[in-house]
């Protein structure tokens, strides 16, 4: 008999259709059936000798939420036997409705029910028991994962113990992954979580990677990656990566008109084995950044969300450093001023926060000039060897890439008729904070502001707390202005100031936009492995 191995994944949905992702043991016809008539059913794909469908559900309605199952050639397998969670459903917002966008990034996966967890009750967990228990609880209409949702450079005991059983772990990377077969071990590690995997069944996702999806300090710079290039293991590792990737995230944040425009999607499903296609477009985005579009916008309503690649779409030499490749970046133009008008709230989704603390951000700029020689060669290498140990490769180590970003925000939120406010999403830095830009001259009168959730499930250490706190501080800024005149960098387009936080802990960041008013809530897990509100701020006031 034919078995559920992973999913169901509720993914795309709009006011008429949705998408849902499983993996199956074995190939077969994948069929969803909800309790309102609609459904769909697909084929499954094979990768790497996984099974897997996509399958898209038609006939929705706005307004309603029905119920559904999913079958594997006839066979029932969603909802599990006995299963103590509702039924999963296909929520699909009447038209005028507010809606509600819950995220955040880096999740390790919880550890087995009967294991202590190191570093506290995982937020998206606790989310899902809340959800489960009340039914008229505030329920997310659609979850932003903003990376680092697998990790594959710092496994749990479980899985190294797996691997062991594969390979000799005495031998470079070893216990961190090195096949697609090991990525999918990662995936199974942390959507089998049972109360994940009900929650990623019932409430839409989108997602992006971060470095952990691939390897801390995923090209941090041309340096960096030339090393890991030397290395016998790295190029196997990254094709897996973006291969699993494109499969378990990417997929699903597609709309069905998209799909049937990827040349990748059909070159997998017109062979008996996708491998070889799914393993092409890896290679590509690894020799040309820009054959390769990981970005993608979703429209809720009169929300708009463009969520950006800031690790793959980079360019990392020194003289054209760069973010996003200038392709990547005049896509991200166009869709953020393709007609203003149209949207009253812009979310930007981006790994890597925009605005970080004062002196962080002064110290990446720094960093990013003597990396190319504006000090000379001693200080420069002096700069590769500091990016690399203190990570610093956020978008202030991109100094022309955070003033164009700043540039293509005002632009928006100056437009005649343009969104109420600008939010810029973002994740990695393992703490949460609410900051507000405004320009020096010439920029828009709404709110700018900066949200950043992290972590989901994850820890950060004493001395990083502390620095991030000190970050702000008048006395940081002062040391952050020496840097900058040492490394005679540019004045940034835009000055912020921190509204909120920072905070600590596994959280979780949700913006409820109704008409033209924001409203921002954090929930923090807390000793009874429940989340609690530790703020509340109206963003705009409609």
């Amino acid at each position: 008999m034919t078995e559920l191995r992973l999913g169901p994944l509720l993914r795309y949905t709009d006011d008429s259709c949705a998408t849902v992702w499983i993996e199956a043991s074995r190939p077969c016809t994948a069929r969803v059936r909800c309790s309102n008539g609609a459904g769909g059913t697909a084929p499954t794909f094979q990768v790497a000798g996984h099974h897997y469908a996509l399958v898209t559900v038609t006939g929705l309605e706005p307004g309603t939420a029905p119920s559904y199952e999913v079958f594997l050639d006839d066979t029932p397998v969603w909802p599990l036997p006995d299963s103590p969670f509702p039924p999963s459903v296909i929520r699909v917002p009447a038209s005028g409705d507010g809606v509600r966008v819950t995220f955040g990034s880096c999740r390790w996966a919880a550890p087995p029910a009967d294991g202590k967890d190191p570093v506290g009750a995982d937020a998206l967990d606790t989310l899902a028991v809340r959800l489960a228990a009340d039914p008229d609880a505030d329920r997310p209409d659609v979850l932003l994962l903003l990376g680092d949702q697998v990790y594959a450079d710092e496994t749990s005991e479980e899985t190294r113990r797996w691997l062991a059983g594969r390979r000799d772990l005495d031998r470079a990377p070893g216990a961190q992954v090195t096949d697609y077969e090991e990525y999918c071990r990662l995936y199974h590690e942390s959507w089998l979580d049972p109360e994940i995997r009900w929650l990623l069944s019932t409430v839409p996702s989108f997602m992006i990677f971060d470095d952990h999806d691939i390897v801390d300090d995923w090209n941090t710079s041309a340096a960096w990656l030339a090393d890991m290039r030397a290395t016998d293991w790295w190029q196997e590792r990254l094709l897996s990566g973006l291969m699993s990737y494109w499969v378990h995230q990417h997929l699903g944040n597609l709309s069905p008109a998209e799909l049937a425009d990827d040349p990748t999607w059909a070159a997998v499903h017109a062979a008996p084995d996708g491998t070889g296609a799914v393993r092409a477009l890896a290679e590509r985005a690894d020799a040309d950044s820009a054959s390769v579009r990981f970005s993608y916008r979703r429209d809720f309503g009169r929300v708009r969300v463009v969520m950006v690649d800031s690790r793959a779409a980079r360019v990392l030499q020194e003289d054209r450093r760069a973010m996003l490749d200038p392709g990547e970046a005049d896509w991200l133009r166009e869709q953020v001023l393709s007609d203003p008008g149209s949207y009253d709230h812009l979310l930007l989704g981006t790994s890597l926060p925009w605005l970080l603390p004062h002196l962080v951000h002064d110290t990446e700029a720094w960093d990013a000039a003597l990396c190319t020689g504006e000090r000379g060669a001693r200080w420069a290498r002096f700069g590769e060897y500091l990016r690399r140990r203190a990570d610093l490769e956020h978008w202030a180590a991109f100094p022309r890439s955070f003033a164009d970003l700043a540039a293509v925000i005002a632009e928006a939120g100056s437009a005649p008729g343009g969104p109420a406010s600008v939010c810029v999403l973002s994740g990695d830095v393992h703490h949460g904070y609410l900051a507000r830009a405004s320009w020096h001259s010439g920029g828009p009168d709404i709110p700018v502001v900066q949200l950043t959730c992290s972590p989901v499930h994850n820890s950060v250490p004493l001395m990083m707390r502390v620095g991030f706190r000190v970050g702000w501080s008048a006395a940081a800024r002062a040391l952050g202005r020496l840097l900058t005149r040492h490394g005679r960098c540019e004045r940034p387009p835009v000055t912020w100031r921190k509204r909120g936080g920072p905070w600590f802990g596994n959280q979780l960041m949700t913006l409820t936009l109704r008409a033209r008013a924001a409203h921002l809530r954090l929930e923090r897990t807390g000793p009874d492995a429940a989340l609690h509100t530790v703020h509340e701020a109206e963003l705009t006031a409609g």
